[in-house]
């Protein structure tokens, strides 16, 4: 008992002024104390609407009643209790490419809503996984660090436009390292990144960082989005890109060069097509992860037992009796 202790002694702070009032209560001279002030003693037993209450003062037990339930609520402990630390290991980062060229519409209506499609369907597929969210162009922008409310990143998806990027660029590299900075400050090493664009212009920095991220253990899977045949190339402005000639630019799906990406970052290339075997593959490897926890070194929580529990036997007892018709 030298480990004897209250989790919540704040509670304590009611327990005198309980007793106090108990003790008042006690102290009154029968229920019709008042009344005796104002009616005449001898037209007082005529007045009662009821034989007067004779026996034992319930007050006693008041008080005890009242003591038993401000030591429950005070939480008595004096010894521990282990349980098992568990997070589901599941971590999805969602890369968003929003340079001018998603605008393009060889996929109808155009690249960008049929990606905000793609990532409604990954996040109706995330379930019990965490998800985050990166959005990039020139630079890359975290919308949503790894959480589990679906909902909120679901919400945030809607308004993202190439027209909300402070600056035009198609560089992958970044929103890469930025996805392995929300997997490592979120503790967790074997990540799902899944990236969906129609290209970028930085392919070195690209697969170096998709290597590294292997290299730490998690897993770089592409969408690609749009056609090998391409669609003009929106500027960002209202209008198309033009070569020096004049000549309306094309801008097509750069497959090879996202395969590549996937393949050195230890996942899948996919086409829209093919989301729904990404999302299977996602949802295998997910549970092949909690498959395999249970069998994995856990982290054990140690804290005190509320064993406050043990007074409401008796105090139910005390509740019972004070129940007793008449004497309240």
């Amino acid at each position: 008992m030298s480990d004897f202790h209250f989790l919540r002694p704040g509670w304590l702070l009611l327990l005198p002024a309980l007793l106090g009032l108990a003790w008042w209560l006690g102290r009154r001279r029968g229920r019709d104390a008042h009344w005796a002030r104002v009616i005449d003693p001898s037209l007082l037993p005529l007045l009662r609407l009821g034989p007067a209450i004779s026996g034992s003062s319930p007050w006693p037990l008041l008080a005890l009643g009242w003591t038993l339930a401000v030591l429950a609520l005070a939480g008595p402990s004096w010894q521990h209790t282990r349980t098992r630390a568990y997070r589901a290991p599941a971590a999805w980062v969602l890369v968003l490419d929003l340079s001018p060229s998603m605008q393009a519409t060889d996929v109808p209506p155009d690249r960008i809503t049929r990606a905000r499609y793609a990532i409604d369907d990954l996040l109706s597929a995330a379930h019990d996984a965490r998800v985050a969210l990166i959005a990039f162009a020139g630079e890359a922008y975290p919308v949503a660090p790894l959480t589990d409310d679906v909902a909120t990143v679901r919400l945030l998806l809607g308004p993202l436009s190439p027209a909300l990027m402070p600056e035009h660029g198609e560089q992958l590299a970044p929103a890469l390292d930025e996805a392995g900075r929300l997997l490592a400050a979120s503790a967790h090493d074997r990540g799902q990144i899944v990236v969906l664009t129609d290209g970028f212009t930085d392919p070195a920095q690209a697969l170096e960082s998709a290597e590294r991220l292997h290299e730490q253990g998690s897993t770089v899977n592409v969408v690609g989005i749009g056609t090998a045949q391409g669609a003009p190339q929106p500027d960002g402005q209202g209008g198309f890109a033009r070569d020096a000639g004049g000549h309306v630019l094309l801008t097509r799906l750069e497959a090879p060069r996202l395969a590549r990406v996937a393949a050195v970052g230890g996942g899948q290339f996919v086409t829209l097509a093919g989301l729904p075997q990404l999302i299977g593959r996602l949802q295998a490897a997910h549970a092949e992860a909690l498959d395999a926890a249970p069998s994995a070194p856990q982290l054990q929580l140690t804290h005190w037992r509320n064993d406050g529990i043990w007074l409401l036997p008796p105090l139910l007892l005390l509740a019972a009796l004070l129940a007793r018709r008449g004497w309240l």
